[in-house]
């Protein structure tokens, strides 16, 4: 299956209806889009509909309710200044730290899942929409993995009709240089 068919009008429908979210996902995804900038719960649906290409859009049902939880719990609040007739949210410092319970979770789980593929590495037509949640910029690095997985399988293939040793050494050298060098990026970003 090739990208296109990914937003062909059947498999985009199929898609929808491939699966419920997973439980806490949304209460994970408000408070991380809160914690980006103040927000009302329609441009909360509205950027979860624009970062997942419009593959998921929580429901004004799904919306509300949580936000009146969250916000009954202390974990937001309405933000000082609002436009007219548009109430925008913010986290509280209880709220921050909920979501920080949450990326513990989250990476407790990467941890105990690692032998899954990372979302920037699944072939396009197996990324699920929660899968998809990143800032646009950081799309970017979708694009890349695209290219990198295209020259990786154009060298398996090649291999297979003549196979090299020093093109096998040098694509593991190249491939551990690169990993280490993420690695390093990870580290100041964890600083």
């Amino acid at each position: 299956m090739c990208d296109t068919d990914y937003h062909h009008p059947p498999f985009r429908h199929w898609m929808r209806h491939f699966a419920a979210v997973p439980k806490g996902f949304l209460r994970y995804y408000v408070l991380k889009l809160l914690n980006e900038k103040p927000m009302s719960g329609s441009e909360i649906m509205d950027e979860i509909g624009k970062r997942t290409k419009e593959y998921w859009k929580p429901s004004p049902g799904s919306i509300y309710p949580l936000m009146a939880w969250l916000q009954d719990n202390g974990y937001i609040k309405e933000a000082p200044e609002q436009e007219a007739g548009m109430k925008r949210y913010i986290l509280t410092e209880r709220g921050k730290e909920f979501l920080e319970e949450h990326l513990k979770k989250r990476d407790e789980l990467r941890e105990k899942f690692r032998f899954f593929m990372p979302p920037f590495l699944t072939p396009p037509a197996l990324e699920l929409p929660w899968l998809n949640f990143y800032p646009q910029t950081t799309r970017e690095l979708v694009e890349a993995r695209k290219k990198l997985a295209k020259a990786l399988w154009n060298l398996r293939d090649n291999l297979r009709e003549k196979y090299s040793e020093k093109a096998v050494a040098e694509t593991k050298e190249v491939i551990e240089r690169a990993a280490k060098e993420i690695e390093e990026i990870v580290k100041k970003l964890k600083e």
